[in-house]
Formats: C-alpha cells, sequence, structure tokens
C-alpha cells in the first residue's frame, strides 16, 4: 500500500455482518474450547485423548483467539466508518492475478479519492469479481483522521 502524503498509510476494513460476526465469534469459541473439553474428558472418561486434547489446546486457542480479536477490530473500523466515514470513489486502476498455490483471486490497484482527504492509492486482495474491471468506479467510506477505508462492491 502506498500513501502520497504524509500521515499514516490507507487500511482497509472488511464489511462484517452480524451473521458473518455470529459464525465467526462461534467458530473462535468452539475452537478456544475444544482442547479443553477434550482434556476433562480424557481425565474423566480415562480415555486416551490426553495427548490430542494438549495438542488442540495448544494449537487451536490461539488460533480461536485470533478470529475473535480479528473479528473485533474489523467490526470495530466498520462502526467508525459508519460513524466518521466521508463517502468516496475508489477507481480501479489495475487488476493482477495471483495464485498462492492455496487460493487464487486477484490484486485490485485503487485510487481513493473523495472530500476532506488527500486521493490515496492501495491495493485491494480479493477474491474473482464478474464486474471488476480497469476504470470501474466504486463506492467507498473513507476515515479522513487515518485513511481507514471500506470498498462497497
Amino acid at each position: 500500500m502506498t500513501d502520497d502524503g504524509d500521515g499514516p498509510g490507507p487500511v482497509q476494513a472488511s464489511r462484517i455482518g452480524p451473521l458473518g460476526a455470529l459464525f465467526l465469534y462461534s467458530l473462535s469459541v468452539a475452537l478456544v474450547g475444544s482442547g479443553p473439553v477434550m482434556l476433562v474428558g480424557a481425565v474423566l472418561a480415562g480415555a486416551g485423548l490426553l495427548i490430542g486434547g494438549v495438542l488442540c489446546t495448544v494449537l487451536c486457542t490461539p488460533l480461536g483467539l485470533v478470529i475473535w480479536f480479528s473479528t473485533s477490530h474489523e467490526r470495530e473500523n466498520n462502526r467508525r466508518l459508519d460513524a466518521a466515514g466521508v463517502a468516496a470513489t475508489a477507481e480501479v486502476t489495475s487488476l493482477t492475478d495471483w495464485d498462492d498455490g492455496e487460493s487464487t483471486g486477484v490484486v485490485v490497484g485503487l485510487r481513493v479519492s473523495g472530500p476532506g482527504f488527500r486521493t490515496f492509492e492501495s491495493t485491494w486482495k480479493r477474491s474473482h469479481h464478474p464486474a471488476l474491471r480497469v476504470g470501474l468506479r466504486l463506492g467507498a467510506v473513507v476515515d479522513p483522521a487515518d485513511n481507514l477505508f471500506r470498498v462497497d462492491l
């Protein structure tokens, strides 16, 4: 990501609605709780779940916490954009396919402009969408205080 002026670089927020948040928070609880549940089951039932419970606790608990805090952060960014954001336009300046071996998509170059902040450029990594093309203008919301932005497609 680049910034044409002084100040913080642009940061993109992803829209996470109530149902998406519910799913992600539920997934977090399931990941964090799975290891301790297996450990309690191993102790109470005398089953061979002890090693699995320890591994699940060590691996899944941090992952669950990362998902929880990441979701909370994105929701907070969206609340801030809804409260203090100004309407802007994000123009697609470039499209580049990417493939990292596990997933594919497109890197979208954006020029974001609007009233109350300096025009900046950023990139947006996302899945393919048939409407994306160079020159397309998309609606966006920007918090001028720190160039936090969200693109609506």
